[in-house]
């Protein structure tokens, strides 16, 4: 019974640590904002650590979009931010304008 136990544990941390943003805004973890970031809809660590790596990495590809356009950072964010609450799948969480995650 204890090696079982031991058995499913493993397994359900191992699924756990296997965590991407995909999974994590299908399992209502994680949405997206209009200011063209994703945020946190249930907090833990390890959302919280994805949701700042993806941040980043869109923060990175928002200063290279605005440097060649001639645009502010922000003004390609809130563009970005835009489309991605418009192609979000229903079910899954986006911000609403009020600042509150509702399921689209």
């Amino acid at each position: 019974m204890k090696k079982w136990l031991l058995i499913l544990m493993t397994a359900v941390s191992f699924n756990v640590l296997a965590l991407d943003l995909h999974s994590a805004k299908d399992q209502g973890l994680i949405g997206e904002r209009p200011d063209g970031m994703v945020g946190a809809v249930q907090a833990s660590a390890e959302v919280n650590s994805i949701v700042a790596s993806i941040n980043a990495q869109r923060l990175e590809a928002y200063k290279k979009i605005a440097k060649k356009n001639n645009m502010t950072t922000e003004q390609v964010a809130i563009l970005a931010g835009e489309k991605a609450l418009q192609k979000t799948p229903s079910g899954q969480y986006i911000m609403n304008g009020a600042g509150k995650w509702v399921k689209k």
